[in-house]
């Protein structure tokens, strides 16, 4: 029997890869609550987050940190980016190497998630899975693409075939910077693409505002040492096409309910999943100024998440800008 992947996170999007990840060996996927770990496990189902999606034989689901990382060949953090480092403080000594499926900034330190995993585990190989996925289509086994990104060539050469399939593609890169950030801002980009439909401000503003949104992922990702061609790929345009275009998309979809005049915490109250845009808008916006770089649409998003702006005022001002050329 191959040795098993861990799957740290039984979330949506955890426990879709946990499905993935069966295809190829065993698997063991931890909930970090002992009661749910349990009916998840007696249930063959995530019935709460993913239903529908059955857990093939070869996923085992634990409470256990320590059990579910043990012998592991490589662990998947397939939590938010918000609890991230809390999730990080409780792993034990010994690690496999670890893949970051989170996408965001972290409110307090403006890390992005591999810088997270490098303040509290110095020098352990670690990368980023990122790309433009909706769990339930990836547990259904319907046909993906993702990005393993990661300063270590080792670790893509480890997780591609393991946890890659003829239906969940895997591309290995060496750009973990500029993967970061295109699933960091493309949630925050998702909102405003959400809020100019709520608001009926039509398709022409939705396409004009991706595109320039794109722009502002780019400068973001080079002013931090990453590389604008990594923004083009699956992990900066691809992700930000699904996210801002997607029904199930839950950052467009908090961005429509804001532009038909729903409020923040009335939109929060009725989700059970995390809308990763709302955290990372104004962390994102912190660090893009720490780095000199000019984000007008995320600074727009945060207004309006705020309470600063109404999603009219936030269009009205991104409209008046100056005249520029594109770039």
């Amino acid at each position: 029997m191959s040795e098993p992947v861990a799957v740290i996170g039984a979330g949506a999007w955890g426990t879709a890869l946990a499905i993935a990840a069966a295809a190829g060996g065993p698997v063991r996927l931890w909930a970090r609550d002992p009661a749910r770990a349990a009916v998840i496990a007696s249930a063959r189902e995530n019935a709460r987050l993913l239903p529908g999606a059955k857990l093939p034989a070869g996923v085992e689901v634990t409470a256990d940190l320590r059990s579910a990382l043990s012998g592991a060949v490589f662990g998947i953090l397939a939590v938010p980016a918000q609890p991230l480092a809390s999730v990080l403080a409780r792993l034990p000594a010994r690690l496999p190497p670890l893949l970051v499926a989170a996408k965001g900034v972290e409110q307090g330190t403006l890390r992005l998630p591999l810088e997270t995993v490098a303040a509290l585990r110095p020098g352990h190989p670690a990368g980023v899975l990122t790309g433009p996925n909706f769990a339930h289509e990836v547990a259904a086994g319907l046909p993906a693409a993702a990005l393993v990104a990661s300063a270590d060539a080792g670790l893509p050469a480890l997780v591609l075939p393991r946890l890659g399939s003829a239906l969940f593609r895997l591309y290995a890169g060496d750009d973990p910077v500029g993967a970061q950030v295109g699933g960091a801002a493309k949630n925050v980009v998702a909102i405003a693409a959400g809020a100019v439909i709520g608001a009926g401000f039509g398709e022409n503003a939705r396409a004009a505002l991706v595109t320039r949104g794109l722009f502002e992922i780019g400068r973001l990702a080079v002013a931090l040492g990453g590389r604008r061609e990594t923004v083009a790929g699956l992990s900066g345009l691809g992700d930000l096409l699904l996210t801002c275009t997607g029904a199930h998309s839950r950052n467009f979809s908090l961005g429509l309910a804001l532009g038909q005049g729903r409020g923040l915490a009335e939109i929060l109250a009725g989700r059970a999943g995390v809308t990763e845009g709302v955290a990372s808008a104004p962390a994102l916006l912190a660090r893009a100024a720490a780095a000199g770089v000019e984000m007008p649409i995320v600074a727009a998003v945060a207004a309006v998440l705020a309470g600063e702006a109404s999603v009219a005022e936030a269009m009205r001002a991104l409209m008046a800008r100056p005249m520029r050329a594109e770039g």
